[in-house]
């Protein structure tokens, strides 16, 4: 990476070097707290997502072959030099996407998490033995990296996101093509540095820069890419399942989220109200797994909203490096519209606005509408901002009922004293993560992360994506 003046230009990470995009074309990266210019990035070409795809394939022949040591001691000392370049991190945490302090210190050590547990993949790439009817026949499966793994990040999470997906790809033998949300080029380019500096060979992690719209088919049809791994949106991620369908590459998508929230009249309210509120303000709502919905059995319902609105009214929206401060910048013009569309429809159309509603500058304030009907917008559709809907239930069964009605299935959350009946909604919601009394925010580095339906395809995490990216071959020894 250069520096001209005071702004920085980024470029690819191709092969182990630094370079420009091959037509020279450069992207401006905003600063979503007040829309200043923060970086220039590579405007990564299709020639350029060739290059890429090219060094990790031949880096592919001499990097499947590193022992369990050698790759688990560079995932180690990645761990260790990220430790060393937190600050850094987390300024770029801020600067770049509009983290909070709270929320780029969380996902800087999420991110550690996800590296060191990485490292201890490297070890467990096994198959097993198989019983044969054959006499006298050894039968035996044993695992292999896929290849190529490409890699598409988004601008929410990205630390979390990079070291999951990149380091668990690595741990396995595979190589890496990496396409960031081109709002958060920078961070992960930091990564990069790490990468080559704890001793990855050239050309086992690459990252190319750019516009997703522009080059990211360039990647994920790329006839020697043999993995896909994306999050984003569902439109996109519809997208990408038809190009991999197309030309059979397994992938795993983690797409938006509708998630939903019961709070059954036995919730104890002092211990719940922290824990919803987390729920759907961390980083302004910019969370797939977002609570959106809560359904509040009647008898509490008047004190739940009473109760959330005050804690809305008290989110902290100062400094960024604030400890107090909670939301987040919402990141670009045209999501911000998309905020106010979804509050100014829906107030247009009857609901009633209980907390917030408005802007100050690029932040929304924490919204809580109430009286939301099936014809406004946001009922159904993912806002991705501080915006939730509270609803009315005169029963669990009318709860569960509702909580299922989506097209979406990523995280829900039940609170309740009643254990059978928090067991009979994680065994019945259609999603593919459920919290008893815990927010729907939620992860670590060796769950099964994902969901179903439109909130995506396969899981992620250390078991899961040992499995995904890698195949077994069955081997036979006649003795």
């Amino acid at each position: 990476m250069t520096v001209q003046s005071d702004i920085k230009t980024l470029q690819h990470f191709i092969n182990g070097q630094w370079t420009d995009a091959s037509d020279g074309e450069t992207f401006e990266v905003l600063n979503p707290l007040d829309d200043s210019l923060y970086a220039y990035g590579a405007k990564g070409s299709r020639d350029d997502m060739q290059a890429a795809v090219a060094a990790a394939k031949a880096a592919f022949r001499e990097y499947k072959e590193t022992t369990p040591t050698q790759r688990e001691r560079w995932l180690l000392r990645v761990a260790e030099l990220m430790e060393e370049r937190q600050k850094e991190l987390i300024d770029c945490l801020i600067d770049e996407i509009g983290s909070p302090i709270q929320k780029a210190m969380f996902e800087f050590t999420k991110g550690l998490t996800m590296i060191r547990a990485a490292a201890g993949m490297c070890r467990n790439v096994r198959g097993e033995t198989i019983p044969s009817d054959a006499p006298g026949k050894f039968s035996m499966s044993i695992r292999e990296p896929l290849g190529v793994v490409a890699v598409i990040t988004p601008f929410n999470v990205p630390l979390i996101k990079t070291t999951r997906l990149v380091a668990n790809a690595l741990a396995v033998g595979n190589t890496v093509v990496h396409l960031p949300s081109e709002m958060a080029p920078h961070l992960t380019l930091i990564f990069a540095e790490i990468i080559a500096k704890a001793g990855f060979p050239d050309g086992t992690y690459n990252v190319v820069t750019g516009l997703g719209h522009e080059i990211g088919d360039d990647l994920t049809g790329h006839k020697d890419v043999d993995f896909v791994t994306f999050t984003g949106s569902s439109v996109v991620g519809q997208h990408i399942n038809e190009i991999c369908a197309r030309n059979k590459t397994p992938a795993t998508l983690e797409l938006g989220g509708k998630s939903p929230t019961l709070i059954m009249a036995d919730a104890d309210l002092e211990k719940t109200m922290p824990l919803v509120a987390r729920s759907i303000f961390m980083f302004g709502g910019q969370a797939c797994i977002g609570s959106s919905r809560f359904y509040v059995e009647r008898p509490i319902f008047d004190e739940f909203v009473k109760r959330f609105s005050m804690i809305a009214g008290k989110v902290g929206m100062g400094d960024l490096r604030d400890p107090n401060t909670v939301i987040a910048p919402i990141i670009s013009d045209r999501q911000r519209q998309r905020v106010k569309d979804h509050i100014a429809d829906a107030v247009a159309k009857g609901a009633t606005v209980a907390a917030g509603g408005a802007f100050v500058g690029n932040r929304c304030q924490p919204t809580l509408l109430t009286g939301v009907t099936e014809e406004m917008t946001v009922c159904r559709a993912e806002t991705f901002g501080p915006v939730t809907s509270i609803y009315p239930i005169d029963s669990y069964e009318e709860g569960l009922a509702k909580a299922n009605d989506t097209e979406y299935g990523l995280s829900s959350a039940i609170f309740t004293k009643d254990i059978d009946r928090a067991f009979h909604f994680a065994r019945n919601i259609g999603a593919g993560m459920c919290h008893i009394n815990g927010p729907t925010i939620h992860d670590e580095a060796h769950v099964p992360f994902g969901g179903n339906g439109e909130s995506g395809v396969g899981r992620e995490g250390t078991d899961a994506d040992m499995e995904a990216m890698t195949e077994l071959k069955w081997v036979t020894v006649q003795l």
